[in-house]
């Protein structure tokens, strides 16, 4: 039987979404910690930790989930603890990226929304403790998945790869688990950035009609103004970005449990389901990958502390190049 003509893209976009992704979240991490990008404190905690959370997701979602065990099948990361575990780790990076971009546009919303709270919410130590909060419930929370699997066979007392247990479909509390991860990730924090959005829309709304009441004596740009929009464009890519990329998840989960199909295990790309199933998991992964083309397009600063991070080599080599010959 021939491979089916679906499997090639796969197996070539996943080594791409990783020699793109794992770089750019790097670069990322790098020019924002430098701080120059004009951006607050606070709003730079968020933006680097979403990025740490994003570069882990593609390494433990991509390179070790599906690069690593298709090229190398006979790895300790096809054993039954290997995968299993291998999971845990991606739903935990998956579910600290998801719940840190909630953090963000919360922070945001009270920003934009309430000077009030602003002074004492929107503030870097407040930050430092809600990435760290985030972190450690998404690790916690995910641990029992390590106890879904079971082997898909066993040979010489290895058990190798992971099937879904049947209890996973029939015990109330596994159903009971499920649901509430699904709430969890992502329909609450589909709920809450929707929320958060429209209410900063709204407010926008109105402070922007009265603000130009106020100005429309003036000349010139309102410079505060601007900054603003910068930072609202910002946030509205983001939200909008993940809403988009995670809605074939969403629709995915809803047919499995209406339906009553199981999820697909095994590699099988001659079934649409599981063709459905790995499109899901490669937007996911993609959602990983964009926020730093988002800073490029809508940041002005991070454009040029971008190309001032990759000319920096060049022109230490034409510097020592100078030298070297005088």
């Amino acid at each position: 039987m021939h491979e089916p003509t679906i499997a090639p893209v796969f197996a070539i976009l996943y080594p791409i979404l990783a020699i793109v992704g794992v770089p750019a979240n790097l670069l990322v991490i790098i020019i924002l910690s430098r701080g120059q990008c004009g951006l607050s404190q606070c709003i730079t905690y968020y933006l680097v930790a979403i990025a740490v959370a994003d570069v882990l997701f593609i390494i433990t979602g991509c390179v070790l989930n599906r690069i690593v065990r298709k090229y190398f099948i006979n790895s300790v990361l096809s054993t039954t603890p290997g995968c299993s575990l291998s999971t845990v780790l991606v739903y935990a990076t998956q579910d600290s990226s998801v719940w840190l971009t909630v953090a963000f546009t919360f922070d945001r919303f009270v920003a934009i929304c309430s000077q009030r709270m602003k002074n004492r919410y929107c503030t870097e130590k407040t930050a430092t403790m809600v990435v760290g909060i985030v972190c450690a419930l998404s690790c916690i929370t995910n641990v029992p998945l390590y106890f879904v699997y079971k082997p898909l066979f066993t040979m010489d007392s290895v058990p190798w790869f992971c099937a879904v247990q049947d209890t996973f479909y029939t015990s109330s509390i596994w159903k009971a688990y499920h649901w509430l991860d699904q709430i969890l990730t992502p329909f609450l924090p589909f709920f809450l950035i929707l929320l958060f959005n429209i209410l900063t829309i709204r407010h926008i709304k109105v402070a922007s009609r009265a603000r130009k009441r106020l100005c429309s004596t003036r000349l010139g740009e309102d410079t505060e103004l601007a900054s603003r929009k910068r930072s609202i464009v910002l946030l509205f890519a983001i939200s909008l970005s993940f809403l988009l990329l995670w809605a074939t998840y969403v629709g995915h989960f809803l047919y499995v449990r209406v339906t009553g199909e199981r999820y697909i295990t095994s590699m099988d790309f001659n079934d649409p389901e599981y063709i459905f199933q790995e499109m899901t998991n490669l937007l996911q992964l993609l959602s990983s990958c964009n926020n730093v083309f988002i800073y490029v397009v809508s940041q002005n600063k991070f454009q040029e502390e971008t190309k001032k991070l990759l000319l920096s080599p060049i022109k230490m080599f034409a510097v020592f190049f100078k030298v070297y010959h005088q």
